[in-house]
């Protein structure tokens, strides 16, 4: 898969939060970063940004949780789009 998906996803986190010192697998939850308002704002980044849509069972802390969580989400998102 795309190698630039996660400096992607790091890049749109740094603009409402200070990222230099996150760690690929920190709980952005955990560490009071994430109101609800933003969760929404950054599924919404998830589907524009990477071309996928986010389904209601997708909606699950732990693929939003890091920037890793993350980045595996849209991998497997974008796996699952390829037609084989």
């Amino acid at each position: 898969m795309s190698t630039d998906i996660k400096p992607r996803i790091a890049h749109y986190l740094s603009r409402f939060f200070p990222v230099h010192d996150l760690k690929d697998d920190d709980d952005i939850f955990q560490l009071g970063f994430v109101s609800s308002m933003f969760a929404m704002q950054l599924v919404a980044f998830v589907e524009h940004e990477f071309g996928i849509t986010v389904e209601n069972d997708d909606l699950e802390l732990d693929h939003f949780r890091s920037v890793s969580a993350l980045e595996a989400f849209v991998n497997r998102k974008l796996s699952a789009a390829v037609p084989q």
